[in-house]
């Protein structure tokens, strides 16, 4: 609960939290967000939220599953926003906890306007997204200085219900930034033939990370041209795609951290 005197006087009104869980690894959350499931009355969580977070939550607290993938909803938007609503209304403090940031490919702007139009005060706790940390746990800077200053965070799946035109894939081609595709897995080889149709060469390197942070990590490393061996297995599965020049630097961090590691075995204790 939190105190609001906007119109005069002291007024107890419930507060939602939109949290970000972070990339997969539970301690990966910020302290706000971790804070924010210790106080939390109910919390509805998504199917990219690490489960070991909800053990940060209080005893008897309502944990109530949302998560969407491709093709496999357990409850329409819509629902889930009424839903949030309804909590608000019974005076929960309630936390919707979303995989990554919140604000990155969460819907959130949906969920915010359910809660505007029924006059309760929100909460954004930004976390880590999956491009930021995918890259990192490859080893790849997003962007380089001489390589690129351009970063794209671009969904690789249509969504039925986006309206205006379908993304221009030979456009984004054109800007030779690095292309971070969230939730591709299922159209990469449609993605990667659009890619090359827009100037970017068939060498061009590719990373796939998928379960990125989590110790069931995998790294796979191509070139647009081996887009459907890159894809492999890994229908369904969580996987960031990065597309760039920068991805041939992860090659460099993994050699100076064999270096390090090296160097470490060698020195006297």
């Amino acid at each position: 609960m939190v105190e609001n005197a906007a119109r005069g006087g002291i007024e107890k009104r419930p507060v939602v939290r939109l949290v970000g869980a972070g990339p997969g690894a539970a301690d990966l959350i910020t302290l706000r967000g971790a804070r924010a499931l210790q106080e939390a009355d109910v919390v509805l969580y998504d199917d990219l939220a690490n489960p070991e977070l909800l053990e940060l939550c209080g005893a008897g607290v309502e944990k109530i599953y949302v998560g969407k993938r491709a093709g496999a909803h357990s409850l329409p938007q819509g629902e889930i926003n009424t839903l949030l609503v309804a909590k608000a209304r019974e005076g929960k403090r309630v936390v919707r906890l979303k995989g990554g940031d919140p604000m990155v490919f969460g819907r959130t702007a949906e969920e915010i306007e359910a809660l505007a139009t029924a006059g309760f005060e929100f909460e954004i706790v930004p976390g880590v997204t999956a491009a930021a940390a995918a890259g990192a746990a490859a080893g790849i800077p997003l962007t380089q200085r001489g390589v690129t200053s351009a970063t794209v965070f671009v969904a690789g799946h249509a969504c039925a219900d986006r309206n205006g035109a379908p993304t221009n894939w030979r456009a984004l081609a054109a800007l030779r930034a690095t292309l971070c595709i969230y939730m591709g897995t299922r159209r990469f080889s449609e993605i990667a033939c659009e890619l090359r149709g827009g100037g970017l060469p068939e060498t061009t390197p590719v990373a796939v990370v998928a379960g990125a942070t989590l110790t069931s990590q995998s790294l796979r490393f191509g070139t647009l041209a081996e887009a459907d061996a890159l894809l492999g297995n890994l229908q369904g599965r969580p996987a960031m795609i990065i597309v760039g020049e920068v991805v041939r630097w992860s090659e460099l961090a993994a050699a100076a951290q064999q270096g390090a590691s090296a160097g470490m075995m060698g020195c006297e204790i």
